[in-house]
């Protein structure tokens, strides 16, 4: 396969296997609940992945920057004094699920999901929220990373604005929905939210790695 661009590994999905489009991988993926995939940029990387296992790929980080060395100064270093939280969905709406770690070591502290339908942006939101309960039940007084403006603009204004339409299927999670938001209303918090620096620093930490 000489094609130039990304290929798409599936290890667990409705058909396995190597895909040379996203297209052709989010068929797999798409509402399989647990999906295991990543993508790669050769198809030699990628045979390699799919030979292997997911859980010796899906921690490995994009660190390549873009930006100038003076840029990379100005932004500086990671406060690793703080959590990350991440979501991951296989579609849009699609299976979801979404976590939480110690920045500095990966460690989780929290995972929910995966659940039947929901979108990645609901996911982040929950995400967040569930990160600021978390560490207010510990009164930490570390900060909270999220790579979503969308979540962080969402936590703002205490309300989930998606356009997601409530069904049986994702009853669950529009609870879910509505207990964040009351949390929000309900609850004063002095954790600072901060924007992950992915261009400067990788993939978050709580990254799914199935990008």
């Amino acid at each position: 396969m000489a094609k130039k661009g990304k290929f798409y590994v599936v290890w667990k999905g409705k058909k396995p296997g190597i895909f040379d489009s996203w297209k052709e991988c989010k068929k797999s993926i798409a509402n399989y609940a647990g999906a295991e995939y990543k993508s790669f940029e050769s198809f030699d990387v990628a045979k390699k992945a799919y030979n292997g296992n997911y859980a010796d790929f899906k921690g490995k980080k994009k660190t390549a920057s873009t930006l100038s060395k003076e840029e990379l100064v100005k932004i500086g270093l990671p406060n690793y004094h703080s959590i990350s939280v991440d979501a991951a969905s296989s579609g849009n709406p699609g299976v979801m699920e979404y976590q939480g770690v110690d920045t500095k070591t990966g460690k989780k502290l929290f995972k929910q999901g995966p659940f039947p339908q929901g979108t990645n942006n609901i996911g982040e939101f929950l995400a967040l929220v569930h990160g600021l309960a978390f560490l207010k039940e510990r009164n930490s007084d570390r900060i909270i990373y999220t790579d979503s403006r969308t979540a962080m603009s969402w936590v703002r204004k205490k309300k989930c604005n998606t356009k997601l339409t409530a069904s049986a299927k994702n009853k669950n999670l529009f609870e879910l929905i509505a207990r964040a938001e009351d949390w929000l209303k309900k609850n004063k918090y002095t954790t600072v939210i901060v924007k992950w620096e992915t261009k400067a620093w990788g993939e978050i930490p709580a990254d799914f790695g199935r990008k």
